[in-house]
């Protein structure tokens, strides 16, 4: 049976990596992202109902005003999560016609309220935050750098760095391009991500490791590389469909605060998996192309 040559036809993998690349940052820099109210800030509304409301039937109204994503807080005496007559609504900035428009409709479908609160909030997280999530997932690349470097070698290490711009990049692109609204979840998303993908990767850099042992002059690189690739192949894709099914169930089921989040994991964690079956052993194979050379 033939058997499909992956790092050989590399260059197909570095092409479709440009392209993702390509588009993302036209779309960075075109559209920009979505950024939610944990980034931008908005609108504060504090609500005494006169009957318990729960968050769900809060969050149904702002559905109907595209303001789903809302962060919907239970306050007052009780302190109940099943339904609180004290409620704080924080949504994206709403000038006074939009306001009104959704106070009505909440009095209508969630019974009379007193406004406690109504007033225009800066952001929560902001560039403080970002700076921070840059900081924290630059110095994890460098930590992975220097273990990988110490466990098996440099080049090990930078092609597996490529493979997580890679995956950072694919979810950056998605949430650009389809204008994914971005939550103070995001970042939490991202490094999972990042965690998700190496561990892929080290299986298969283990097993050329391994495989490099009864590696002889006479033999390619990209030979060594394949082989090890479809050893590690079927453990790959039984660990990836494990999670993509929890993810998967989390996305349909896990309501609208952790939507996003199961989303970028969803878009990661596919992307993840084609960086580290098609892309890192392909680097790590250009990497040592002279030495490629060198053996033909």
């Amino acid at each position: 049976m033939k058997i499909f040559p992956i790092t050989e036809k590399r260059k197909i993998w570095f092409a479709i990596s440009a392209i993702v690349v390509a588009v993302g940052l036209v779309s960075m820099f075109v559209r920009g992202f979505n950024l939610g109210i944990d980034f931008t800030g908005g609108s504060l509304l504090e609500l005494k109902f006169t009957k318990p409301v729960t968050i769900e039937e809060i969050r149904e109204v702002l559905r109907a005003h595209g303001l789903e994503n809302s962060v919907i807080q239970l306050a007052g005496e009780t302190g109940r999560a099943d339904g609180n007559s004290t409620v704080l609504i924080r949504t994206a900035a709403l000038d006074d016609s939009a306001r009104k428009k959704v106070t009505d409709d909440l009095a209508a479908k969630a019974g009379a309220f007193d406004v406690l609160r109504i007033e225009n909030v800066g952001a929560v997280l902001g560039g403080e935050i970002t700076r921070q999530a840059v900081v924290a997932i630059a110095l994890s690349w460098l930590l992975m750098i220097a273990y990988i470097t110490w466990r098996f070698e440099f080049k090990f290490a930078i092609a597996s760095i490529i493979a997580l711009l890679q995956d950072v990049m694919a979810v950056l692109t998605f949430f650009s391009l389809f204008q994914v609204e971005i939550d103070a979840t995001f970042v939490a998303a991202l490094l999972t991500i990042i965690g998700y993908s190496i561990n892929d990767t080290i299986v298969i850099f283990d097993r050329i490791r391994e495989n490099m042992r009864t590696f002889r002059r006479s033999d390619s690189l990209t030979a060594l590389a394949d082989k090890s690739i479809r050893q590690t192949l079927a453990r790959s894709i039984y660990t990836v469909l494990t999670v993509l099914f929890v993810t998967a169930a989390l996305y349909c089921f896990g309501g609208d605060t952790t939507r996003n989040f199961s989303l970028a994991l969803l878009v990661g964690l596919v992307f993840g998996s084609y960086t580290s079956i098609f892309c890192a052993g392909s680097f790590w194979v250009e990497l040592n192309s002279r030495k490629l050379k060198s053996v033909k």
